[in-house]
């Protein structure tokens, strides 16, 4: 087996040798071609693991700029924390000690497409007004209206995410014919 990291997430893809490689990254959706990939054989995975014992003998410490050559900076693509810009006006270690207890309490917590940071939900959304595709391979609506969706807010950069509400995930699933026989 091979693996690829994704550049764009950082998601390490295993793929199998007899299907071949992705040809984009399943959590992020970012083409991986050979110009924007990095494939990592059992050869170098191998010779990360002696880096890293060599690294428990490296004894002084390096400042962030060190963190990255200047070469290595050309392709990283910063995340603004737009959290950073109420610092001055507000106790953000207050926010960040209650934005915790809130994740706490959430039964699913999901991670930020931009920044990865864990998300909160905030409430729900009822659609009333939605007009349903019909696939001819299934011959029927996918979802009915009404339904509700799950509203997230991430707390760092304040992306808003929707996924189904549990109540109409089997709707879903019936509907697909996800129905035993």
């Amino acid at each position: 087996m091979d693996t690829t990291v994704c550049p764009w997430c950082h998601t390490e893809i295993v793929w199998d040798e007899e299907l071949g490689p992705e040809e984009a990254c399943p959590h992020c959706g970012n083409e991986l071609s050979a110009y924007r990939t990095v494939n990592i054989g059992r050869e170098d995975l191998d010779e990360d693991l002696e880096d890293e014992e060599d690294d428990d003998e490296h004894e002084h410490e390096h400042g962030e700029e060190d963190l990255w050559g200047e070469d290595a900076q050309e392709g990283i693509v910063p995340v603004f924390n737009v959290l950073d810009s109420y610092r001055d006006t507000y106790d953000l270690e207050r926010y960040d000690s209650a934005v915790a207890a809130v994740l706490d309490e959430q039964s699913e917590v999901p991670e930020c497409p931009q920044c990865h940071e864990y998300m909160l939900l905030t409430g729900t959304v009822q659609a009333q007004d939605f007009k349903s595709a019909v696939p001819a391979a299934v011959g029927a609506p996918l979802l009915k209206a009404p339904f509700s969706l799950n509203m997230y807010v991430c707390p760092s950069c304040f992306q808003v995410q929707h996924s189904l509400a549990e109540e109409d995930r089997e709707q879903w699933v019936r509907n697909i014919g996800g129905l035993r026989k």
